[in-house]
Order: C-alpha cells, then structure tokens, then sequence
C-alpha cells in the first residue's frame, strides 16, 4: 500500500461483516450495515497543536478499531478499499479477549 497519511488522518481497511444473520439466514449486501469496524493499516504524524507541538497519535498500524459510522472519504488502492479518517473519527480501540477465558 502507498498511502501516507497526513496530520492527524488514519487509513482504515473495512473488516468484513458476516454474511449470515444471528438467526442463520444469508443477507444480500443490500441489507448489511454500512462497516464499522476495520484494521488500521497507516497513521499520519499527528495534529499541530496551535503552539506548533505534534502531538502522537492514539492509534497504530495493526490495532482494530470501530470507528463514527458516516465519517472519512473512502479509496480504493490496487483493488482494496480503504476509509481515511481524522483520528477524531476514532471511537475505540478493539481488544480481542482470549477464548477460554
């Protein structure tokens, strides 16, 4: 991937939804929720305070994360769709918990 995010931007590839309900029936792509959630794959350098200071970036390439539902502008680069969105658009940081515990 060539993308190098500017600021406080963040480049996200969307998470695959399943293709089944809870109930097991199959849903169309019309019927699916618009993605959520995704894999940081690039973040910017982070936001220029008013003062001049950088300030680092909460998240980090690999880190899953959910983020605001209609926010960022959505590219496709070499066949793969990725979301670019200000940190901001960021809501949280998905922890995987172990299974079995």
């Amino acid at each position: 991937m060539n993308l190098k995010p500017l600021g406080d931007r963040v480049v996200i590839e969307h998470v695959d939804q399943n293709d089944k309900s809870s109930g097991g029936v199959f849903l169309p792509d019309t019927a699916k929720e618009k993605p959520q959630e995704g894999i940081v794959r690039a973040v910017g350098t982070g936001r220029v305070t008013d003062d001049g200071k950088t300030l680092s970036m909460s998240v980090k390439p690999g880190d899953r994360v959910i983020y605001s539902k209609y926010s960022g502008s959505e590219v496709k680069v070499d066949g793969t769709e990725y979301l670019i969105v200000s940190e901001k658009d960021v809501l949280a940081i998905v922890d995987k918990v172990p299974v079995g515990v």
